[in-house]
């Protein structure tokens, strides 16, 4: 019988997902999953927080609320909020009405509505640059929405274990001019490895002297330091420079609504007489897309932040989840130094975030989840919330066994 979907190929798995099942359908007892970048509880279970819990039981009490769709462009009390969270209430291209905020359907979503408007209305498909190594997504998300050309940027040193600044920026000197700029406000994923405020500048520097457009994305504000400002301060730096650019901004991380597609896009303009025209082409954007967002992780997230008291709560939850993770770097630092495992682990600690790369080969991390059932992405990504008090130990001295029978002497892969 014919069909017209015969001629459909299969597509590739996405990885994440895919190692992430086969975890857990292994019966392994002392399986490790360092797959999934979502927050765990020193128990491996995953955490509402808890001034979301009371969130959610006021809003289910309320009758006045109810599930009429939302405006196109989103609930306004919750993006003025994340917008203000970003920038800063007291910025000036708030006060002076060139900056506004869009609810999007999380941070994917951001990158997808506000790379198709770039790429229709102000960059004509034209290049983007994403590091290297970045988050999966990105390529796919800008390609999806119409840009022509992905080149990378360098970032990360593979033998020093950090960032690679003068390859950074010998890659933005050569790139076109009005070329996007993906950028990783705090806790770049996948490496955990962000550049320091001064390197920052210098970042900043190059992207005004060739005029090219910076696209924030930041998945982890507060969740990454604890520190709400100091995770938001290369997006205020560039901003405060009087330069133009968008942010995408996601909620799933610091307030746990990984299921909510809770997002916001922020864009900020040099002049303000613009703004009405440029929220009407992305009002058409979204109603091309997705017509409107949904209203539950939103309202969550418009309803605490718009309460000092339930702000405060929260805000003592994402210290929590922040110290928990530098805790569990620090431990496993120590326990790979204890055992005396070959190399250095510096870099375990002076990472951020939620992820950290590891260092590991291909060949160490396929005997790792072979061996082991030990799982990680392969390029030795970890998820630091995979590891506990319970699993630590044996996670520790399974990677120890690992680098003394396959000993990093060369790279076997590119990270």
């Amino acid at each position: 019988m014919s069909t017209r979907f015969s001629k459909v190929r299969l597509g590739p798995p996405i990885q994440t997902f895919a190692l992430n099942q086969e975890c857990v359908d292994d019966a392994h007892p002392q399986k490790v999953n360092l797959t999934i970048g979502a927050y765990r509880t020193d128990e491996g279970e995953p955490w509402v927080l808890p001034v979301v819990r009371k969130t959610e039981m006021q809003m289910a009490a309320d009758e006045k609320l109810n599930h009429e769709y939302l405006p196109v462009l989103g609930l306004e009390s919750f993006s003025s909020a994340a917008t203000s969270l970003l920038l800063g209430a007291d910025n000036a291209a708030i006060l002076e009405g060139r900056a506004f905020g869009v609810q999007t359907v999380s941070g994917s979503g951001a990158i997808r509505v506000g790379a198709e408007f770039l790429a229709r209305h102000v960059l004509h498909y034209g290049t983007f640059y994403t590091s290297s190594p970045t988050f999966i997504n990105h390529a796919l998300l800008f390609l999806s929405a119409g840009f022509v050309e992905h080149r990378e940027y360098k970032y990360w040193d593979d033998n020093r274990r950090t960032l690679d600044l003068e390859g950074y920026l010998e890659s933005l000197r050569e790139a076109p001019e009005n070329s996007v700029v993906v950028l990783h406000a705090c806790a770049h994923n996948p490496t955990g490895c962000d550049p320091t405020h001064e390197q920052w500048e210098k970042i900043a520097d190059v992207i005004e002297e060739r005029n090219l457009f910076p696209f924030f994305d930041t998945a982890y504000q507060g969740f990454a330091s604890g520190d709400l400002d100091d995770d938001a301060w290369a997006v205020r730096h560039f901003v405060n420079r009087g330069m133009e650019l968008v942010c995408a901004q996601s909620f799933s991380k610091n307030f746990g609504l990984y299921n909510e597609r809770a997002g916001n896009l922020t864009i900020v303009l040099k002049d303000k007489k613009h703004l009405e025209a440029v929220k009407s082409q992305i009002t058409l954007t979204v109603r091309g897309m997705y017509s409107n967002p949904p209203n539950h992780g939103g309202r969550i997230v418009a309803t605490i932040l718009n309460n000092p008291q339930l702000k405060e709560e929260w805000k003592e939850s994402i210290r929590t989840m922040a110290n928990h993770i530098l805790s569990l770097r620090s431990s496993l630092k120590e326990r790979l130094q204890r055992l005396g495992t070959p190399g250095t682990w510096d870099h375990i600690t002076s990472q951020i975030g939620m992820f950290s790369y590891t260092g590991l080969t291909r060949q160490q991390v396929d005997h790792l989840k072979e061996h082991y059932h030990i799982y990680m992405l392969p390029s030795g990504r970890i998820s630091m919330c995979g590891i506990n008090s319970s699993n630590i130990e044996y996670l520790s001295q399974s990677i120890h066994n690992t680098v003394l029978l396959y000993p990093n002497n060369e790279r076997k892969h590119k990270l």
